[in-house]
């Protein structure tokens, strides 16, 4: 087939089935049933109230991933912009009614669902980037001024979600975002620049946050100052990780989970769960499968023939990987309690959901991956 065809072409339904990834989906459905089990064992052997729904958004989430996987990559281009905005606007209306909750206005209330705007930014801003980024090239990446739009489109929702307060998602909004700027070509002392002055900043923004959010990063530095105030939870957490040595204390039987010593088991702390029963073998396998996942995912964005897809798909996968990475070193100990889930078996609605969407844009990169996009002046992907 030409490459003159390949621009043209549209797949039937059939043959992009046939291109779909099942095996990253069968490692997806792996990982989520391993995370129903640990809240199947946090709800002391019952499917409720955690495990069921968990099962429930999982189905309707491959429903959406699906969906999402089958439509033309270009058309996820198009609608890049309007996806922003409409989450930029949710950012708003959060602001100025969303619901509160555990001392946060972070969610609106939809009446069949409580929907978490910052998590849809997430999935919006990684699109958004991509799609202004994909008309570039390096010469125009390397112009100071060509960076301030992309740098206001982040800045944006960063902002409104530290307003929640969400310092732990402000602070994935930036990483991810840093992630797509490194991809597109920004050269590395532009990050220099950038954390130097982030570091200067400390100082001057210690006094704008919120106090459970000091308590937190003091912790960090010294557990043992509060051990059953705010440094509970990671004090407990290490607890968990050690008892449960190399084999585990078995599935239902670990006594730090089970007899509640363990703070937000079935979301945010669930790992040290995983640990403390099926102990290090446990946790490294879990480790092994998002391993294989970020494999797929890096080898699916890079097979991309088009910029836009390839940006999508390494700026999805990259956020995947902080996800994992920051709520492991979390509840070790190694970074500061940031709230981020651990994706695919903490229990959340719209993290899971949104989770699946992005997924979908992932596959979706796959199955049109040698689409070419026209970029600045005519000129295609190479």
């Amino acid at each position: 087939m030409s490459r003159r065809r390949l621009n043209e072409f549209d797949l039937t339904l059939g043959q992009k089935l046939l291109q779909m990834n099942w095996m990253f989906i069968i490692l997806l459905g792996v990982t989520v049933a391993i995370g129903v089990g640990m809240l199947y064992s946090a709800a002391g052997g019952d499917f409720n109230p955690w495990a069921s729904r968990q099962m429930i958004r999982f189905g309707v989430g491959v429903a959406i991933m699906i969906v999402v996987a089958l439509v033309d990559v270009r058309i996820w281009m198009k609608l890049a912009y309007p996806f922003y905005v409409v989450a930029l606007i949710l950012l708003v209306l959060v602001e100025l009614k969303g619901s509160i909750g555990m001392g946060a206005q972070r969610w609106i209330n939809l009446g069949f669902v409580q929907l978490q705007p910052s998590e849809v930014m997430k999935v919006a801003l990684i699109l958004a980037l991509a799609r202004y980024f994909h008309g570039a090239n390096l010469e125009d990446v390397g112009r100071i001024p060509y960076l301030i739009v992309p740098l206001i489109m982040v800045g944006a929702p960063a902002v409104l979600v530290l307003r929640q307060p969400d310092l732990g998602t402000a602070l994935m909004l930036i990483a991810s975002s840093g992630a797509i700027f490194f991809l597109a070509g920004v050269r590395m002392w532009k990050f220099g620049v950038v954390l130097t002055m982030a570091l200067a900043a400390i100082p001057i923004g210690w006094q704008f946050l919120h106090t459970y959010q000091k308590n937190r990063v003091l912790t960090f530095l010294d557990p043992e100052r509060d051990p059953l105030g705010a440094g509970y939870h990671i004090t407990q957490s290490k607890i968990a990780f050690g008892s449960g040595g190399v084999f585990g204390k078995g599935f239902m039987l670990g006594s730090q989970s089970h007899l509640n010593f363990l703070p937000e088991k079935h979301t945010d702390f669930i790992f040290t769960m995983l640990a403390e029963e099926m102990g290090l073998l446990g946790g490294l396998g879990l480790l092994g499968l998002y391993f294989l996942i970020l494999i797929y995912g890096y080898a699916i964005s890079v097979q991309s023939q088009n910029h836009f897809g390839r940006l999508v798909g390494l700026g999805i996968t990259s956020t995947f990987f902080l996800y994992v990475f920051i709520n492991i070193a979390m509840v070790m100990g190694l970074v500061p309690v940031v709230g981020v889930p651990l994706p695919l078996i903490s229990y959340g609605g719209t993290a899971m959901l949104t989770l699946m969407f992005s997924f979908g844009l992932l596959l979706s990169v796959s199955i049109h991956r040698e689409v070419s996009i026209a970029r600045r002046g005519g000129e295609e992907d190479v």
